[in-house]
């Protein structure tokens, strides 16, 4: 492993500010990795971190952060619109670059083990639709609904109406694209339309959130889950599918709160649990998948780099190295920091699911039948 830095003053502002400025200079161009590339470096840096090599001034920024943080919480302005747009509005072409068929930008399932990313993303949705026990007839909510791809595999593998919402402007034009191709326009559509805005008079038999939650915000899990009990029916299933992390974080990284997720907030179960509870649904089941997501990470930042070159066409190669920084410094958080992904199975009754799991495993086995017969999208002809 060795690095270089190109000036003195870049060596000064890493001592100064190492939490935002790390990923700055390398973005810039100003810490070179000339052995091994940055994920390496990342974990070496972990690795070696103990906390009595804290500065002063980095204690002070710190302090600083916690109160930038509570106070931002508290402000009673909604940016979810322009929060989102910021991430997911880039290029469609970007995404394209690393993520699988289907562009799932969720975490994978990689189960059975060393499958390929492809795979281990239909094993997703097939787990978590399994989950949901849907039954033709019924209705769906898809809470954050990406390009589309969950919300029409469930109702095409399980005979059901689904909406799904979100508030990027350009996953709506590509998710309704793509359901119109696979003949779905009658069965599934997009709003663009912000969850807490969701009328209390509509009521779904199903709802489920992949890789959503994680820009609610810990001040809004009370408004998120108040919102859920409003629209669950009574006999009602959700899946809730999120990064979690060990232990409440005091404030968020700065350098993914400037460049990445602005706004976003990793949950832990201490802080999701309670909120469910005062909203007065019931928690029916929860799974906790440690590595999946490192696995994933390690697959987006391989093929990432491998068209790094078209990356820099869409953009340029700061935006690039941007990027390389924000997946290897993702993984590393799953690989080195515990964070994990939560599956939460909520409900109003607890006879709505089972008394045992079996269901699950049973509900997979049909759907892995359904996908031999599922023509994937490139396949279908315009």
């Amino acid at each position: 492993m060795a690095i270089r830095f190109t000036d003195e003053a870049s060596e000064l502002a890493l001592l100064r500010d190492p939490q935002l400025q790390l990923g700055q200079l390398y973005m810039d161009g100003r810490l070179l990795v000339e052995e091994g590339d940055i994920y390496e470096f990342l974990a070496l840096i972990k690795d070696n971190t103990l906390s009595e090599g804290l500065t002063f001034g980095m204690i002070v920024r710190g302090i600083g952060r916690m109160i930038e943080a509570q106070f931002r919480n508290r402000v009673p302005i909604n940016h979810n619109r322009k929060n989102v747009s910021h991430h997911y509005d880039l290029d469609e072409k970007l995404f394209s670059l690393f993520l699988d068929e289907d562009w799932q930008y969720s975490c994978a399932y990689f189960n059975p083990p060393g499958i390929s990313l492809d795979e281990a993303q239909i094993a997703k949705k097939r787990h978590i639709v399994a989950k949901l026990l849907a039954e033709p007839g019924q209705k769906a909510l898809e809470i954050g609904s990406g390009w589309g791809g969950m919300a029409m595999y469930l109702s095409e593998s399980s005979g059901i109406d689904v909406t799904g919402i979100t508030l990027s402007t350009e996953q709506l034009k590509i998710s309704r694209e793509r359901a119109a191709r696979r003949g779905l326009a009658n069965s599934v559509r997009f709003e663009l339309q912000d969850y807490y805005y969701l009328p209390p008079t509509k009521s779904y038999d199903r709802i489920v959130s992949v890789g959503m939650f994680e820009h609610v915000g810990r001040l809004n899990y009370k408004k998120f889950f108040n919102k859920v009990n409003d629209v669950l029916a009574d006999d009602g299933v959700m899946v809730l599918h999120s990064i979690g992390q060990p232990y409440p974080a005091i404030y968020n990284n700065p350098w993914i709160e400037k460049y990445i997720f602005p706004g976003g907030y990793i949950p832990s179960l201490a802080e999701v649990l309670p909120a469910i509870e005062k909203a007065g649904l019931l928690v029916s089941d929860v799974e906790i998948l440690p590595m999946h997501y490192a696995y994933t990470l390690r697959h987006w930042r391989e093929r990432f780099m491998a068209n790094r070159e078209k990356a820099a066409a869409l953009y340029d190669d700061r935006f690039v190295r941007m990027w390389e920084f924000y997946l290897a410094a993702s993984e590393m958080a799953f690989t080195h920091e515990a964070f994990h992904i939560f599956q939460i199975q909520i409900v109003k009754k607890r006879q709505a699911v089972p008394d045992t799991r079996d269901y699950i495993y049973e509900r997979e086995a049909e759907l892995r039948a359904f996908e031999q017969s599922r023509l994937p999208l490139d396949k279908i002809a315009v």
